[in-house]
């Protein structure tokens, strides 16, 4: 069993906080990093009708039966537990007293945010990193990893990964869509989850997502923000931020792990993935998706964006350090060009004070300095590097 990497953060947040949640997509890890983390502590799944139904009637006589915290799962299925959380948090004022897990933000974040603030640690937890996923002696290329993915199950189960993901998406996904909002027809939104995977890395097109699904665009942006609610996808800022006002607006889409993107796109093998037209997609969706996760993982504000302005210069992902800026571009191509340059060159002429050399990540082998710039692997150097706490 894998120790989660966000694990100290969560002992951290327990130390100065009543209560921890802990937020993200189903199959994730939540329930084994909490019980893991806090084996002493009760744990109760509120997923199980009979605890729900039990906790629901009588939430003080449930609670009354841990006076030292417990873990609660799938807390959004109770969220009028929270008031009496609130309650027992105030009257005992110790810390660590409750670790929540949660899948769907939406629906549970703003009673958290209203019920316990001041009260509660918030946290994120994507499926592994690749660090995580080191533990598990396998060699992989970069394709077959966009493949798989990284859901826990996947690797430590052993399962395959077309089967895994045919499973998921019925099961959560779907299941987790319906009840959120009322849909009496799932073709509709099937084919907006397959053509949403196919604009990975793709400003957000609401009008073009709405005629190819034939539904309004508003029904495109309320279902987006399901998906962003579930944890399915997460949306990358664009940088627009004292450079002039050509420059994009709109956020990009990408998704939350590769290996669902690749499923819902008929992808099932790294050869597949390796010739698809949405291969440099992908790739930049994995390397954009490590550095999401080292920064919830240490329980940090992402600060990743992108730029691109109306003469297409464009850098891919830029993460804000401070008052600076570090351009990155990623290229899914095993071989450097010159040309790889342009967006970060463009970015350090438009902000020469504020944008360092930045990096070239690529799937190449060589390793070298371009300008300043580093080109490297980071599937291969990353570790090496420390690249993605950047």
């Amino acid at each position: 069993m894998v120790v989660r990497e966000i694990a100290d953060e969560l002992k951290a947040a327990a130390r100065e906080f009543p209560v921890v949640t802990v937020f993200g997509p189903r199959q994730s890890g939540k329930t084994t990093l909490a019980r893991m983390t806090f084996p002493e502590k009760p744990y109760y799944s509120l997923e199980e009708p009979d605890i729900r139904l039990a906790a629901g009637k009588d939430p003080r006589g449930f609670l009354s039966r841990v006076p030292q915290g417990a873990i609660l799962d799938e807390i959004q299925r109770l969220p009028e537990m929270l008031s009496y959380i609130q309650g027992i948090v105030d009257r005992n004022r110790k810390s660590g007293q409750f670790i929540l897990t949660g899948s769907h933000q939406a629906e549970i974040s703003q009673s958290v945010s209203q019920t316990l603030a001041g009260r509660t640690a918030v946290l994120t937890l994507l499926p592994f990193s690749l660090s995580e996923l080191s533990a598990y002696p396998l060699n992989r290329s970069v394709f077959d990893l966009i493949v798989t993915g990284a859901f826990p199950r996947i690797h430590e189960e052993r399962i395959a990964a077309a089967r895994f993901f045919n499973s998921y998406i019925q099961t959560y996904v779907e299941r987790d869509v319906r009840a959120i909002i009322n849909l009496k027809d799932l073709r509709p939104f099937q084919q907006f989850l397959v053509l949403l995977a196919g604009r990975i890395g793709q400003t957000a097109n609401y009008t073009s997502l709405s005629n190819d699904v034939g539904i309004s665009p508003t029904t495109v942006k309320n279902w987006i923000s399901v998906l962003k609610a579930s944890f399915v996808v997460f949306e990358l800022s664009p940088f627009f931020e004292n450079v002039g006002k050509r420059v994009m607006k709109s956020p990009k889409i990408y998704f939350t792990d590769t290996g669902l993107a690749a499923n819902l796109l008929g992808i099932d093998t790294a050869e597949q993935a390796e010739r698809d037209r949405l291969r440099g997609a992908l790739y930049e969706n994995l390397v954009i998706l490590e550095f999401l996760k080292a920064r919830v993982n240490r329980g940090r504000r992402p600060d990743l964006y992108f730029f691109r302005d109306s003469h297409g210069n464009e850098v891919d992902l830029l993460i804000r350090q401070g008052s600076r800026l570090v351009p990155i571009e990623i290229k899914s191509a095993a071989t450097f060009t010159s040309g790889f340059m342009k967006g970060i060159e463009r970015f350090r002429e438009l902000l020469p004070r504020r944008a360092t050399a930045g990096f070239v990540l690529y799937n190449g082998a060589e390793r070298f300095t371009v300008k300043e710039t580093q080109v490297l692997n980071p599937i291969e150097h990353g570790s090496e590097e420390n690249l993605f706490s950047l």
